[in-house]
Order: structure tokens, then C-alpha cells, then sequence
């Protein structure tokens, strides 16, 4: 199937009624985003400069979500919040180790009820705060709060136009949230859409991403990785929508996602992971894993995480690297592809760094 000459089909979105159709940059939003870009340009620069601390970290403050998304492992409906002075801690150490970008992630962090200090205490230490949510809890209020507590970024993931048995993070549900952040976010605003198993239409990634870039936001697209974060080839089909979602957002952060080339054709990435240096995954119980799908490896306490592990572990090959598919990890690592050959391997879940093996949430 050509592409160029045959768009894949657009479903109809969801009326968006009197709301403005593009976000407004008034000169208050234009200096935030003015002074944002310093700070992150000046956090690339740093990482640049130095290997040895980590660029991004993302940390979990509670693992339960209001939803339960079919195709999601990292979420309960039970686990209580992590009380906000071990938060506290947990993130002062992240900056003792010179961490330039934290995220907090879930289960549903806008569950928590003290996130506002949450994010605080990410600012506090000098990093750049993001948030990746469903959206569900969204309320002009509430973004206003989110706005005074100084936020820097916010990802919702939208799966579909209509809610199924899948995914209820629907366009449908979603778009008056969306509305709200065109009208009241001062951070900047990124919706991915998703192609891949368990998506019965997708071509509503389409949909959603013109919506998103409608509103004056970001769009990025991801593909749908299975439960060790492993590849899952494209069909023609989904193919096609990938194609052109991306034709659309090219100016957009997507640009680095070029590793999905070969996961959209089947192929394994040659890349150097830096998972456990780079970027660090901090859980609910403050244990820092490689990534979201290697929970427990390798398994050691944020309090007790060392330069010195920061360093090893950048040397460390991952045997997961050739198919994955987790971008987070992808992107934070691009900075360092051109740099320091890996001069050790190891096998998540295996024997090795005092782990007792890889532990997967169900």
C-alpha cells in the first residue's frame, strides 16, 4: 500500500463544540516555554558534557490506576500512595546523583493525593518535572494547581476513539480534557496515540494525533509492546497509519523516535541501552529497575544508588536491548550512541548485581 497516494482512512472525532480550536500562547505562556527550552537545552548540554549522571529518571508514587487498560502491567487497584517525606527523600536523592529530568509515572499518579509536593520536590533539586497521566482527573482547577507547582511537562497516552473492552482511554472520554488543557496548561502538552496488538482500529491514532496538534499540542505515536517491553511487528494495516502519523508530527519530539523504524518492519535495533545510568526506574517501593518491564533488575534502592553503579551500568549491555520497543529508554540513550562501547552484558533476571530475579506485576 502506498501511503502517500492512499491516507489511511480517518474516523470521524468527537465534536469539540464551542471550546477553542487552538490552544492560546499569550506572552505569560511564551516566557514559560521560553525559559523551559533554557532549561532543557542546558540539560542536554549537561549530558553532553558528562556521562556519569543519570538525564532522566521516572518515579512511581503509587502503583494503583482507576483504570485497567488490558494490554498495561504496571498498574493495582489496592496499593495505598507512598507517603510524600519518603517521596521527598527518594527525589533529593535522584538530585544527589544529578538527575536532569524526573517523571513521575503510575499506576495514575493524579490519584496521589499530594502530588503538588511531589513535583515540588522534583523542581526543588533543579530538574525538569513531567507527568504522564490517563487524564481522567483533569479539572481546570486542578491544572491550575498543577501549573503553581511548577510542572514542566505532561503526557496522556489516548489508545482509541471510542472506549472498548481494551482501553477506556478514549478520544470520547477525553477530549473536554483535552479542551481544558488548551485553555488553562502553562507546561507543555504531548498526546500519544498507539498503533499495535489489541488496538482494533487503528487508524483512530490518526484521529488523534490531528486532534492534538488541533489544540496546539504535541504528538507522538508509540507501538505496543508486549509484556517484557519486546518487539511486535507492524501489519500493512497499522503500517500505513504509523506512516502517516508520523508525516504529520515530523517537527515534533517524535523525530528521535527512529529506533521504531525496525520495529514497525520486525527488525532488532543495534543500540547501547544505558537503562540503570541514563534513565533510572524508581518504583513504589523507591527500587530502581531498568525500565517498567524489568522490574527488580537490578534491584537496588534508590537511597543506596551510586555514581559508581551509574557509571557501571553504563557499560553494561542489556541481552533485552535488540527488540525492545520501551522509547523512553531509547531516546534518553540516543545521546550517548556515538560513545563508550559496552564492556560487560548481562541478562535481566539472571545472576548478577545481588539480584534475586526479574519481577513482573500482573
Amino acid at each position: 500500500m502506498n501511503v502517500e497516494t492512499q491516507p489511511a482512512q480517518v474516523t470521524k472525532k468527537p465534536d469539540p463544540g464551542t471550546a477553542p480550536s487552538k490552544r492560546r500562547m499569550t506572552a505569560r505562556r511564551r516566557l514559560i516555554a521560553a525559559a523551559r527550552n533554557a532549561r532543557e537545552l542546558g540539560s542536554i548540554a549537561s549530558a553532553l558534557a558528562s556521562t556519569s549522571h543519570p538525564y532522566m529518571a521516572h518515579i512511581v508514587p503509587m502503583r494503583r490506576c482507576n483504570l485497567a487498560c488490558t494490554y498495561c502491567n504496571e498498574f493495582d487497584d489496592t496499593s495505598a500512595p507512598t507517603d510524600i517525606a519518603e517521596m521527598q527523600r527518594r527525589i533529593a536523592h535522584l538530585g544527589r546523583l544529578g538527575t536532569s529530568v524526573i517523571t513521575i509515572s503510575g499506576g495514575e499518579p493524579l490519584l496521589h493525593p499530594e502530588l503538588d509536593d511531589v513535583i515540588r520536590a522534583i523542581r526543588k533539586t533543579g530538574a525538569i518535572a513531567g507527568l504522564i497521566t490517563n487524564g481522567y482527573f483533569l479539572m481546570p482547577d486542578r491544572i491550575e494547581r498543577l501549573n503553581k507547582a511548577g510542572l514542566d511537562h505532561m503526557q496522556i497516552s489516548i489508545d482509541n476513539v471510542m472506549p472498548d473492552d481494551v482501553s477506556k482511554k478514549s478520544l470520547k472520554v477525553l477530549d473536554k480534557k483535552l479542551q481544558m488543557l488548551a485553555e488553562h496548561a502553562d507546561f507543555h502538552v504531548n498526546i500519544n496515540s498507539v498503533v499495535g496488538g489489541g488496538i482494533a482500529n487503528p487508524e483512530d491514532a490518526l484521529t488523534i494525533s490531528k486532534r492534538a496538534l488541533e489544540l496546539g499540542f504535541s504528538s507522538t505515536i508509540g507501538i505496543i509492546h508486549d509484556g517484557s517491553g519486546q518487539l511486535k511487528p507492524l501489519n500493512e494495516r497499522e503500517r500505513a497509519v504509523w506512516d502517516e502519523v508520523r508525516r504529520l508530527t515530523r517537527r515534533s519530539y517524535s523525530r528521535f523516535n527512529h529506533f521504531q523504524e525496525a520495529i514497525a518492519n520486525g527488525q532488532p535495533n543495534d543500540w547501547r541501552c544505558r537503562a540503570g545510568s541514563r534513565y533510572l526506574y524508581v518504583d513504589e517501593n523507591g527500587i530502581v529497575s531498568y525500565c517498567s518491564q524489568q522490574r527488580g533488575y537490578p534491584g537496588i534502592p534508590i537511597a543506596e544508588y551510586t555514581k559508581a553503579i551509574v557509571e557501571r551500568e553504563f557499560l553494561t549491555e542489556k541481552s533485552c536491548a535488540p527488540n525492545c520497543t520501551i522509547s523512553c529508554v531509547h531516546q534518553v540513550s540516543y545521546i550517548d550512541h556515538w560513545r563508550a562501547p559496552q564492556t560487560s552484558s548481562i541478562t535481566p533476571g539472571g545472576a548478577g548485581h545481588g539480584s534475586e530475579g526479574l519481577v513482573q506485576l500482573h
